[in-house]
Parts: structure tokens; C-alpha cells; sequence
């Protein structure tokens, strides 16, 4: 799979986001879009729907943080990117 490296605007909260060629949600908010179906990167989604952070696991060093779609309901799990918000990945596993 080749990586394209898109930047996109928060559709939450506004930021500008720098793509690295899986980059799927805002490290500000944490919000993602629905561009990714089996693996991220893959960019095989349709829906283009809002990902609302759910909760979020530590283990072995890394979070991974849990969406769901606002749209179509699909859910997924993705890791931490770089410069996420410690703070959010943090209340996040309260959930």
C-alpha cells in the first residue's frame, strides 16, 4: 500500500492537521473521519463520517484509542499519533 500524505482541517475542532500517510484524526481533539475501513491507511471508506473518539487502552508503552462512527456506526481501533493530546488519551480510558 502506498502512503499518500494528506493534511486535512478538523472538522471538530479546526485545527490544521499534517498528514504522514496514515494520520486519520485530529491530535488536537482527537475526532478522526471515517476514511479508513480494515487497516489504517487503506482510505477503502465511503462514508466520510465524523469518528467520535470512544475510549482509549495503554499497553506496552503506546495508547490505542477506540472510534466509532457518527455516521454508519463502524468502529475501530487505531494507535496513537504523534503529538496526540496526553490529556484526552488519559480521560479516555475511563471509559
Amino acid at each position: 500500500m502506498k502512503k499518500v500524505f494528506e493534511d486535512f482541517v478538523c472538522q471538530v475542532c479546526g485545527e490544521k492537521v499534517f498528514g504522514n500517510g496514515v494520520t486519520d484524526h485530529c491530535p488536537k481533539c482527537l475526532w478522526g473521519r471515517h476514511v479508513d475501513e480494515e487497516i489504517p491507511g487503506d482510505r477503502a471508506s465511503m462514508c466520510k463520517g465524523p469518528m467520535r473518539p470512544v475510549r482509549s487502552e495503554y499497553r506496552n508503552g503506546i495508547f490505542r484509542i477506540f472510534y466509532k462512527c457518527e455516521r454508519c456506526n463502524h468502529e475501530f481501533w487505531v494507535h496513537e499519533g504523534e503529538g496526540d493530546t496526553r490529556d484526552l488519551l488519559i480521560e479516555l480510558t475511563k471509559y
